[in-house]
């Protein structure tokens, strides 16, 4: 029983510092009018969705790398990637 509660809290604690990282990042998208959400984690992998401006936007894959990606690594380590859906 401790094991599930200790799984569960890394999982709160993991969703809670992803959405720190969304949240930092949010206003540079939303000075180019788009913004971001969090779709799902699994394997230590991000999915996200762009919205706005960045779902068409020509760039939004580089932004998803050095800027999205980069930032969710600082606050959740064990992320090995972030992609977009």
């Amino acid at each position: 029983m401790f094991c599930n509660k200790k799984i569960v809290m890394e999982s709160v604690e993991l969703k809670k510092n992803i959405m720190l990282a969304l949240d930092e990042i949010r206003p540079f998208l939303a000075s180019d009018g788009g913004d971001i959400s969090l779709v799902s984690i699994k394997d230590d992998v991000v999915n996200v969705r762009f919205h706005g401006a960045c779902e068409g936007c020509k760039v939004n894959q580089m932004t998803l790398k050095t800027g999205v990606e980069m930032t969710v690594k600082k606050y959740a380590p064990q992320i090995k990637k972030v992609v977009s859906s």
